[in-house]
């Protein structure tokens, strides 16, 4: 069980990541929304999520989530692929309390891949891009989600999953030129399954910081889709919409981790001074 610090109180919107990856998440809403307060929760003591079972990322999500909800957010964003892929439907479905909303990371990546806009329910049509890569972690590959959820908007699209071993893993260490070295080696696999994608798909708030290597492996001609500034719209629209959801308070960082180590991490990754707190 995940206790919160009593100083979290009324907070609006929660972001929760298994690790860092969600930072880049947040530096995008937090210049999109100012004024809003958020409050962000690294499960760092159990990172990373992406070779965990279903079962455990679901047990992990839920009370991460959960300590969210007591320190006062009502609305709740899974800032990690893996979370929203292998737990979120599940949450939604029966687990999520009367008042509180959990969302997800995948629906704003795909409605701009398939150029609808939030909350259409029109059936699936033809869109122009025809071959997708999605570079992804073990768990959110193997869980099929981002594939179940474009069959919802958009038909005629193969799609070429790529799962990214050690490259969430290179990054929460800083050890960049690692990162790049497997995010060559992931992209040469991919390349050998699919020539020749339309588009590819960074399926992991990691990934952001490793867009350039991919954009650079996968070729100019290939459009990357990335998810931070894409949420940032999607909750813009979100809370225009619930405007309810919007509360008081002060943003903050926690973590399950170490917080000194988190801090200076989390530091180096988004380039200002972060300071993370024990949850």
């Amino acid at each position: 069980m995940i206790a919160i610090s009593a100083k979290v109180k009324q907070m609006a919107v929660g972001i929760f990541d298994s690790g860092l990856g969600g930072l880049t998440v947040l530096d995008a809403v937090q210049k999109r929304l100012p004024d809003v307060p958020f409050a962000y929760f690294a499960d760092s003591a159990h990172a990373p999520y992406g070779v965990r079972t279903a079962d455990d990322i679901y047990e992990k999500t839920t009370a991460a989530t959960q300590a969210l909800f007591d320190a006062g957010c009502d609305l709740v964003i899974l800032a990690c692929n893996t979370a929203s892929a292998a737990a979120l439907r599940k949450m939604q479905e029966g687990w999520v309390p009367e008042g509180k909303r959990v969302l997800g990371v995948f629906v704003p990546l795909i409605e701009a891949l398939t150029e609808r806009s939030w909350g259409d329910n029109s059936p699936p049509r033809e869109v122009d891009v025809k071959h997708v890569a999605l570079f992804a972690t073990p768990a959110t590959v193997s869980s099929r989600a981002f594939q179940r959820e474009l069959a919802f908007r958009a038909v005629g699209v193969d799609v070429e999953a790529q799962a990214c071993g050690g490259v969430v893993d290179a990054i929460e260490d800083n050890d960049l030129i690692l990162a790049e070295a497997l995010v060559n080696s992931h992209v040469d696999a991919l390349k050998r399954k699919m020539p020749h994608p339309d588009a590819a798909i960074l399926g992991c708030t990691h990934y952001p910081l490793m867009q350039d290597a991919f954009q650079q492996a996968l070729g100019e001609d290939v459009k990357v889709f990335s998810q931070a500034n894409l949420v940032a719209e999607s909750l813009a629209d979100y809370l225009d919409r619930r405007p309810e959801m919007i509360g008081s308070g002060e943003a903050c960082f926690l973590t399950s981790g170490d917080p000194k180590r988190v801090s200076n991490s989390a530091t180096q990754f988004l380039r200002r001074e972060i300071q993370f707190q024990a949850a």
